[in-house]
């Protein structure tokens, strides 16, 4: 791409131009990439647009090019994203790769595994998921109890994750293992695991929704290369807890792929959209009933001051080499944002939002009431709002730990 030198109006009109010509007309509108990555999309035109944005680093525009990234600077990062809104585009390479790991190996990667990994994360060719929760390793991750025993050129793996979102569809798992027992922080490595691997054991929970994103991971005597080690052999407990930020930062909408924060306002299209439909206008062309309409307009508020702050953040993030303890703020702030949105949608809808299955519902219908359900979870994955808020008393505003001193 050509150097601007900063000119984002020059920018602006090459990609208004490479968007014109790439993006599929008839995606126009329709859902991106979700948080948790699903089965691999049938459809034509998103396969032509997941490679072209792939080919063109457009997915994850301010990483490096040399590991396939847009090499953009954060104007024009946002000069993109202004224009993609203007037509309906929505970017189509996300997922765990760009929201956590990606950022986590950039920093803390070699430079082979960087070559090795983050290209495939950039074209939406590998899917990556999280072996960090345990039956017994929950809010205490750092009581995990996984082991990877040293055989010399490799290390055995032994344990079971629970809670590996998209671990079915997963091709490659980045995973906390116990590497030392006589330590609790500092016993644990950070490794990558083929999940094709023999040894390797999926079963997906079934939940409230009626989908099975999450996952039992069972691993028994896994073989995992010593060149799968990322940092020290028992540091993994500092690129957890930043990677973990990296995960608040795109499920708070700080993320730049398209498996970011855009899972915190779910499905269904606006909620003013939607009222003017299912409630009606009045005389003068605006909701018709005015309780509903100022808690519409109240709620519209809300989002877009949570989705000014979260861009301001990003710009703050990358200036400031990564995200920081103020991601705990955005994940509670865009959690609350996002679920009062789907009980918003689920009112107004009537007895439209009460549908499971049945002849009498629009498959928008039902993915609101699911949407809507499984939003419930967001108050605890990527850390409960209990554990955020532990967060920001500490670490923001500077407030004694009652519990006594603790790592998280």
């Amino acid at each position: 791409m050509a150097d601007f030198g900063g000119d984002t109006e020059a920018f602006r009109a090459e990609a208004r131009a490479w968007l014109e010509a790439n993006f599929p007309r008839s995606l126009k509108g329709k859902a991106g990439a979700a948080y948790i990555e699903d089965e691999s999309p049938d459809d034509a035109d998103i396969k032509a647009w997941t490679l072209a944005m792939g080919d063109k680093g457009w997915g994850v525009p301010t990483w490096p090019k040399a590991y396939g990234g847009g090499g953009l600077a954060p104007a024009e990062a946002r000069v993109l994203q202004q224009e993609m809104r203007r037509i309906g585009a929505w970017n189509p390479i996300g997922g765990m790769g760009t929201m956590m790991f990606g950022p986590t190996l950039l920093e803390y990667g070699t430079e082979e595994q960087k070559k090795e990994h983050i290209p495939p994360i950039a074209r939406q060719e590998v899917r990556w998921c999280q072996g960090f929760s345990e039956p017994g390793a929950g809010s205490d991750l750092a009581s995990l109890q996984t082991k990877a025993e040293d055989k010399g050129d490799h290390f055995l793996v032994n344990g079971q994750k629970i809670w590996t979102s998209g671990a079915q569809w997963a091709d490659k798992c980045f995973c906390l293992v116990r590497t030392d027992t006589t330590r609790k922080h500092e016993g644990i490595s950070f490794v990558l695991i083929d999940m094709h691997d023999p040894g390797v054991e999926v079963r997906p929970i079934k939940l409230i929704a009626g989908a099975s994103p999450f996952c039992e991971t069972f691993f028994t005597d896994v073989n995992v290369p010593k060149k799968n080690l990322v940092g020290p052999l028992n540091g993994g407990w500092t690129i957890a807890k930043r990677l973990l930020q990296h995960e608040r930062s795109g499920l708070g909408g700080g993320s730049e792929g398209g498996g970011g924060g855009g899972g915190l306002f779910g499905v269904g299209g606006s909620p003013a959209h939607l009222a003017k439909t299912y409630v009606g206008l009045d005389e003068k062309g605006r909701i018709a009933d005015a309780d509903l309409r100022a808690r519409v307009i109240g709620h519209e508020m809300d989002a877009r001051a949570f989705q000014l702050t979260a861009f301001r953040m990003m710009a703050e993030a990358r200036s400031n080499q990564g995200p920081s303890a103020a991601t705990s703020i955005m994940k509670n702030a865009g959690t609350k944002v996002g679920q009062d949105r789907a009980e918003l949608i689920i009112e107004l809808m009537g007895a439209h939002g009460l549908g499971w299955e049945g002849e009498g519902f629009t498959p928008e219908e039902l993915a609101v009431v699911r949407g809507w359900l499984g939003g419930k979870a967001l108050t605890i994955f990527g850390g409960s709002a209990e554990i955020q808020s532990n967060i920001i008393s500490k670490r923001i505003l500077g407030l004694p730990d009652p519990l006594g001193p603790s790592q998280h």
